[in-house]
């Protein structure tokens, strides 16, 4: 079975706004890059999604915007051909090598996790806590920014039970954040 995991960006008070943390560099392109070559699919709702198309998706012309830096072109790549699922009630068509998640929440995401290939990874904010909610998150990736936000959205706020979580790696930055890496701990009743 595909081990499905979810991968985000976290101040230390436990914001996930995309711009509350320090600002992407190299370091942290490279293992964001890693970080998704790992992944055979991707799992979206619909504003990661389209935050996501609308920074890193590959212009018409096939060459790179004049912001993005060198060393951002291989995650833009790396994106760029990942294929991806998106989960969501309002759109009625995506591109960008995506297809729609309908239906039940739990059993779409499930059949995807029983089709051959390596990993899934979730982003985002309001999906994952879902997916966390129904048991189906197999591993967490957190890079911890040494920041306190002070506001935003904060990560799985909300979630209805606790999840025991078990440290499996951790790697430090230069820039003091730290690539922590746990995956649940079942525990049977």
């Amino acid at each position: 079975m595909r081990t499905l995991r979810y991968s985000i960006n976290v101040t230390l008070d436990g914001c996930v706004h995309h711009e509350a943390g320090l600002a992407p560099n190299e370091e942290s392109m490279r293992y964001w890059t890693a970080e998704m070559e790992r992944s055979d699919a991707l799992l979206y709702g619909r504003a990661t999604y389209q935050m996501m198309e609308s920074a890193w998706r590959r212009p018409g012309t096939d060459t790179w915007p004049d912001w993005m830096r060198e060393w951002e072109i291989p995650f833009a790549e790396a994106i760029d051909r990942t294929k991806k699922y998106v989960v969501s009630s309002t759109l009625s068509e995506v591109d960008w090598n995506a297809e729609l998640v309908r239906g039940d929440l739990g059993q779409a995401v499930q059949q995807l996790k029983r089709q051959p290939g390596g990993d899934l990874s979730v982003g985002g904010v309001t999906l994952p806590l879902a997916l966390a909610d129904l048991g189906l998150i197999d591993e967490y990736v957190f890079v911890v920014q040494p920041i306190l936000a002070g506001h935003g959205p904060t990560m799985l706020a909300g979630l209805r039970e606790r999840i025991q979580l078990k440290l499996v790696d951790r790697r430090e930055f230069r820039s003091g954040a730290a690539a922590l890496r746990y995956r649940p701990t079942r525990t049977t009743t």
